[in-house]
């Protein structure tokens, strides 16, 4: 009998094992592995090649693209090119010009963006649902369709051969407002503007101190696309200030004759891509935080 009840009770005196349990959290906390990286190479390496290309081919002469092996590796002459770019077009007044139609832009469009967003997000007003629907239908409306009115009310004004008939159409964008407004429903509590108001704080003193700081990682967001959709726009700059070109209009110079050498044509593409990388690095850090509060609040 002794020997029987000695089994259970040196059983119930060992200590008792920790059971394993198998995580289930759907791939969570699962670690991307050689497939994920394999793809995220092929698709960075598709996407930098056209641009390492033309670099290329802007750094070499124009007898390179007849080549039975063209090389990947960039020439001595890019600076040559450069050169003939700035001498055949006007660069400089170009670049000035995109620089101040693509700043005033974007600066607007964020502005009003941001300032319509949060009214459709948070403000209580008799026909809003029906504001916002009429906004939003106006993206179904194609931009060629309304080039030769919108050109033939620029003319009316004066306004052909100036900046100001690039910039006046595109001070606010109805994919602006949706955007921000899509942003702002959800990231800012109708408790937190309340209370302000209870504190005395007038519209438009809520609006900065409390819509604007949380707005900051759209606002990065939607500056960013709205300064790279300014600064490579082509078909209405080049209907409504020919004589005043753009970066891009006047680009389009290089190959309006009957020879056209592609290194200079390139190097010129160089040249006009190089302000955009450089604000792509400058504004990295709020394109990644607006992305992670974005996944955040989903």
């Amino acid at each position: 009998m002794t020997a029987t009840l000695s089994r259970p009770a040196a059983a119930a005196s060992a200590p008792a094992r920790p059971v394993r349990r198998r995580r289930r959290d759907h791939g969570i906390d699962r670690r991307p592995g050689f497939v994920t990286y394999g793809i995220l190479i092929a698709v960075f390496l598709g996407g930098a090649f056209p641009l390492w290309w033309s670099f290329v081919v802007g750094s070499s002469d124009s007898q390179v693209l007849t080549s039975t092996w063209p090389p990947l590796l960039p020439g001595g002459q890019f600076w040559e090119n450069v050169g003939q770019v700035v001498t055949t077009v006007p660069f400089w007044t170009a670049l000035g010009n995109s620089i101040i139609v693509s700043g005033v832009i974007t600066a607007s469009v964020v502005f009003f963006s941001t300032l319509a967003g949060y009214a459709f997000a948070k403000l209580r007003f008799r026909g809003r649902e029906g504001l916002l629907v009429f906004v939003i239908a106006t993206l179904a409306v194609p931009t060629q369709l309304g080039i030769i009115p919108l050109f033939m009310l620029m003319r009316q004004f004066g306004w052909t051969g100036s900046l100001g008939a690039v910039i006046v159409p595109t001070l606010v964008t109805a994919f602006g407002v949706f955007f921000m407004r899509q942003y702002l429903v959800d990231v800012i509590p109708d408790e937190l503007i309340e209370a302000a108001r209870v504190d005395g704080a007038s519209m438009i003193s809520t609006f900065w101190h409390v819509g604007v700081p949380a707005a900051r990682p759209a606002m990065a967001i939607l500056g960013l696309f709205t300064f790279m959709t300014a600064w490579t726009d082509y078909l209405w700059p080049l209907l409504v200030v020919p004589q005043n070109p753009t970066l891009q209009v006047a680009l389009s110079q290089l190959q309006s004759a009957k020879y056209v050498d592609y290194s200079i044509v390139l190097a010129g593409a160089v040249l006009a891509t190089l302000p955009l990388l450089l604000l792509f690095v400058l504004a990295g850090k709020q394109l990644v935080s607006g992305i992670m509060a974005g996944a955040v609040k989903g």
